[in-house]
């Protein structure tokens, strides 16, 4: 069969540049852009199984970058070879600093830090390359590195993590028919807390402000249970975080679903959810499934994202002078949400989610994965 199109004119590597844009590749602190050029031109490289360059879309579905990225590289490369992969001169007066200085730059901070210091700042980036300051602040924000920033991560060392994550992705891509998923779990030790002084409301040009001390007048538990499917809430407050308590948690979940549906519940690993009274309960009502999600790993249950929309519009800047007000507020909120509620769609799959951990395990030398 005669292939379809125009036939691409293939890249014809030599070895030395491949083995330059492998390099870039797998190098774990190379700038992103230059990595995904590399990845674009390899892929290009690649013959199909007619003996022609691999066509257009399959680079683009392996790399995961538009048609129009693609064409770029791939004429840039045909061009001037690796140096067309560098950015083209903008214009304007002609630059004072050169490709190597930044390169230079960039590999201090991905690779170093100050002796002073956690981190890096512009004023000290700029002391120790000799650049002005304004300089490394534009390459760093050419290249996306902010060194200010930092954010938190935790690997699962949970044995069956990957047997989880495909059997509850499973249950959000593709639930049993004739069943409810309901992503299940508690927001505990919730406390009503009053402003030590009346809070001053906002004004053109100044913010709300509130003073940064508080009175604590006590603190509930809400059980809450999010349905996947519709965005629907059921949820129940108590003053205890028991086992007890969640047992009539699931004697409420169990009057509320019509008796003709299967019930798949997501939970955590939290030691409430396993105690030897809830697996009597769940042994007297078969319809309920539990299905637990793996250790440290809540960003998997739903449920955790529809309190974050609770903690946000009602309770971190709530000013509640009792527990009951609380109760009360966060019960008005709930039925408020299911009056039109708003279901969070899960869109990527269990392999998915895997290959991404995958690549940052790959970025921890220590990690042991």
């Amino acid at each position: 069969m005669v292939r379809p199109g125009p036939k691409l004119v293939p890249l014809d590597l030599t070895d030395a540049e491949r083995s330059v844009l492998e390099g870039w590749v797998r190098r774990r602190k190379s700038a992103q852009d230059m990595a995904m050029r590399a990845r674009v031109v390899l892929a290009c490289d690649e013959v199909g199984e007619d003996g022609f360059p691999v066509s257009t879309r399959v680079v683009m579905e392996r790399v995961g970058v538009s048609r129009d990225t693609v064409s770029k590289w791939r004429r840039r490369f045909l061009a001037d070879r690796l140096d067309g992969l560098s950015d083209e001169p903008r214009p304007g007066r002609p630059r004072t600093v050169g490709d190597e200085q930044v390169a230079d730059l960039i590999a201090r901070t991905l690779e170093s830090g100050p002796e002073d210091a956690t981190h890096w700042s512009t004023r000290s980036m700029a002391k120790r390359t000799g650049l002005s300051q304004s300089t490394v602040s534009r390459v760093w924000r050419a290249f996306g590195l902010q060194p200010h920033r930092s954010e938190t991560f935790k690997l699962s060392a949970d044995p069956f993590f990957v047997d989880k994550v495909h059997d509850v992705v499973g249950l959000y891509l593709d639930p049993p028919e004739r069943a409810l998923v309901l992503c299940v779990d508690e927001k505990s030790q919730i406390q009503a807390l009053d402003r030590s002084q009346p809070v001053l409301p906002m004004m053109p040009g100044v913010p709300e402000r509130a003073t940064h001390d508080y009175v604590r007048a006590g603190t509930t538990t809400l059980f809450a249970a999010f349905d996947a499917a519709t965005g629907k809430v059921i949820g129940s407050l108590h003053r205890r975080h028991r086992a007890e308590e969640f047992k009539k948690f699931l004697g409420k979940l169990d009057r509320e679903v019509p008796a003709g549906l299967q019930v798949h519940l997501i939970c955590d690993n939290y030691a409430t959810h396993k105690t030897a009274a809830v697996k009597k309960w769940l042994l007297a009502h078969p319809r309920f499934h539990m299905h637990f999600t793996p250790t440290s790993s809540s960003w998997l249950n739903l449920v955790e994202r529809w309190f974050a929309e609770l903690t946000n519009k009602r309770i971190r800047r709530g000013v509640h002078k009792s527990v009951q007000a609380l109760e009360k507020d966060i019960r008005t909120w709930i039925d408020s949400w299911n009056e039109d509620p708003k279901p969070f769609i899960w869109t990527r799959t269990a392999d998915q989610i895997l290959e991404s951990l995958a690549s940052y395990c790959r970025r921890i030398s220590d990690s042991g994965h």
